[in-house]
């Protein structure tokens, strides 16, 4: 009886695993479908400076003494409390002076994959932060990026070129990674800081694609490709391609690598182009001595500079989850709970 008990469990078990795999799959192919019309969403900003405060305080509270420590918050209320008199003060003397003079960063985020899809949101975050963007403020954006498109990412660029074009000053902050296209964006900034040993570039073009011409060829497939235009069509995946298709594809990626060359000479005039544009990475201190990076600094150590005379904004632009990608999520949910469980079993039978 125990076993049919278990190989029931394990039946309906796996019926249900089966069914929300469906369901997942039914939600990704509607998402699929769905016409790319402008998503809904709206923005988050978070000061930064109110969470890294309650952090201090609580790290405080924990390792001070219990009398020290009500005399310090009992001393920093006094402060705070002076602090909103005076800025009332000052309002009410100077309406045209604004009530906090402190100068402002606002952060951004840029996660970039193979086609850039991250600059929907950043080109809505910009549009939020730049009619906000007083004298003196400063944009940061923390930007990684393996490269990708060179459309993509040259409208990714255009986006950052906006809060350059506004006269705020754009920093942008390589952690990790900005290879080709990550770079094309980063160069854009008035500086550019970066971790040690983060990558930088390479400033090169590359494509590729597969040939199944002979695997066709040797099952007897014919393969018809008809284009109007001597060029429209170069090199192809399935049909024969020619010496000549190739040089032409050849001096297309050479064109494009020119305008990648000059992009970067006329936002980085201090490089040498012709000595770093050749495909190569460079590491962070590689980086400073090729002029490619201003300064080795994480984005983390940037942004602690400015917590103490600095207002610190970080500013997201949140899409709203459509009932597919909810459902797909609650999917995604009952099968982590049912593997879960199986596991859990699994384990209690092995210890028994």
């Amino acid at each position: 009886m125990e076993f049919l008990y278990d190989m029931g469990l394990f039946v309906a078990q796996a019926i249900t695993l089966v069914a929300a795999i469906l369901i997942v799959v039914g939600g990704i192919f509607a998402l699929g479908q769905r016409q790319k019309a402008e998503h809904e969403g709206h923005i988050e900003i978070r000061d930064l400076n109110e969470k890294y405060r309650q952090i201090d305080e609580t790290i405080r509270h924990v390792v001070t003494d219990e009398s020290a420590f009500k005399a310090e918050r009992k001393a920093q209320k006094k402060e705070d409390k002076a602090k909103a008199k005076a800025a009332k003060k000052r309002r009410k003397h100077a309406d045209s002076e604004p009530a906090d003079d402190r100068k402002r960063l606002f952060i951004l985020n840029f996660d970039g994959d193979i086609k850039a899809s991250a600059v929907d949101n950043l080109r809505e975050e910009i549009s939020a932060v730049l009619p906000q963007v007083r004298e003196n403020d400063g944009v940061l954006v923390r930007l990684e990026s393996p490269g990708g498109m060179v459309h993509s990412y040259g409208l990714a660029a255009s986006q950052l070129q906006r809060i350059t074009d506004a006269g705020a000053h754009l920093t942008v902050a390589v952690d990790k990674v900005a290879a080709s296209g990550g770079y094309m964006m980063a160069c854009v900034a008035n500086h550019i800081i970066s971790a040690p040993f983060a990558v930088i570039g390479s400033i090169g073009v590359l494509a590729q694609l597969p040939n199944f011409h002979r695997l066709l060829k040797k099952h007897d497939i014919d393969f018809e490709l008809l284009t109007a235009g001597e060029y429209k069509r170069t090199l192809t995946i399935f049909g024969e391609n020619t010496d000549k298709g190739r040089e032409k594809f050849t001096e297309e990626l050479e064109k494009t690598h020119l305008l990648f060359k000059q992009f970067v000479g006329q936002h980085r005039p201090d490089v040498v182009i012709d000595e770093v544009a050749t495909g190569e990475v460079w590491y962070g201190q590689q980086a400073i001595d090729n002029n490619l990076v201003d300064s080795l600094q994480t984005s983390d150590s940037f942004v602690q500079e400015h917590l103490k005379d600095w207002n610190v904004y970080e500013v997201k632009f949140v899409h709203k989850k459509h009932w597919q990608e909810k459902l797909g999520l609650a999917a995604e949910g009952a099968i982590e709970r049912s593997l879960l469980k199986l596991w859990q079993r699994g384990q209690s039978r092995t210890h028994l």
